[in-house]
């Protein structure tokens, strides 16, 4: 069984928030979202693998993002989670955007597929 790594999924989350940076998010996840994903954001709001890939296509671009104190676990023969601090920022938004992330991973036909992100807020 190939199980899968640290390495891999910060690759695939770099991937994912360089998407993000080029406005390009919608066309990202619509390749690597499992058919039942879902995300959980900050705000409260969940959203369905359809309404991620419509909302992110066009959306105003990150200009810049770090990725922190990330932790992985392994969780099955093909399932994994990720879970990181990102710090991001955006010409639009006054302060940084600054939460904990988490990122459950299935193996699919060989490659990773992100099945749950969630968002948790960080009070200063």
């Amino acid at each position: 069984m190939n199980h899968f790594t640290t390495e891999e999924l910060l690759e695939a989350e770099h991937a994912g928030w360089q998407s993000l940076c080029e406005s390009s998010g919608g066309t990202f996840y619509g390749r690597i979202l499992t058919d039942d994903a879902v995300f959980v954001l900050v705000n409260g709001m969940t959203m369905s693998r359809e309404q991620v890939i419509d909302s992110l296509d066009g959306a105003p671009a990150w200009e810049t993002y770090t990725i922190e104190d990330e932790q992985f676990i392994h969780l099955s023969d093909d399932a994994a989670a990720l879970t990181y601090r990102a710090t991001a920022t955006r010409s639009d938004l006054p302060t940084p955007f600054t939460a904990l992330m988490s990122s459950v991973y299935r193996r699919i036909e060989g490659k990773p597929r992100l099945a749950l992100y969630q968002q948790t807020a960080v009070s200063d």
